[in-house]
């Protein structure tokens, strides 16, 4: 009840202290409008004789870069691959061993099987000995640049490696 009797008294301060004569008496014209501002940034950007677009000439490939990227685009596969398969355990009709067998039946080879073991293999040791690294930084190691490139190398043939191993199995 007390706020409802309030209500009049603080409309009639701000009607007061925000008059519209108040407002556009204190306005402020702009200097250039907007194109005039876009004209001008761009004939100074032309003239500086730099790139339009920083990515393409500054920015070159790095190991550490593509690692990053690697990483982050083994673990979507990962995810996807996990979540597929989980769907089609569920949605399709058999049980495992039905599938097994169904793909020895296609008599694939075994340079076509080892092959797909490997492709199946290496994102997954990728991931994971790139997981390792970035554990590694977490803690504060092996942060300086030559680091960065021999944990790489060794992130990459561990990977091969291992995943050569698994496929062997």
């Amino acid at each position: 009840m007390a706020l409802l009797s309030c209500r009049p008294v603080g409309r009639y301060c701000l009607h007061g202290h925000l008059s519209p004569r108040l407002c556009i008496r204190n306005a402020v014209p702009l200097g250039t409008s907007a194109k005039e501002e876009m004209e001008r940034f761009w004939s100074k950007n032309a003239g500086s004789n730099r790139p339009l677009s920083p990515h393409i000439t500054i920015y070159s490939w790095s190991l550490p870069m593509a690692m990053s990227i690697g990483h982050r685009g083994t673990g979507v596969a990962l995810s996807a691959g996990v979540s597929l398969f989980g769907l089609s355990a569920l949605l399709l009709p058999g049980n495992f061993e039905s599938h097994l067998e169904l793909v020895k039946s296609l008599s694939l080879g075994p340079v076509l099987i080892h092959s797909a073991k490997f492709a199946l293999a290496f994102p997954l040791m990728y991931h994971t000995w790139n997981g390792i690294r970035h554990l590694m930084w977490d803690l504060g190691k092996g942060l300086k640049i030559p680091q960065l490139y021999q944990s790489g190398v060794a992130v990459l043939l561990l990977s091969v490696l291992s995943s050569v191993g698994l496929a062997a199995m």
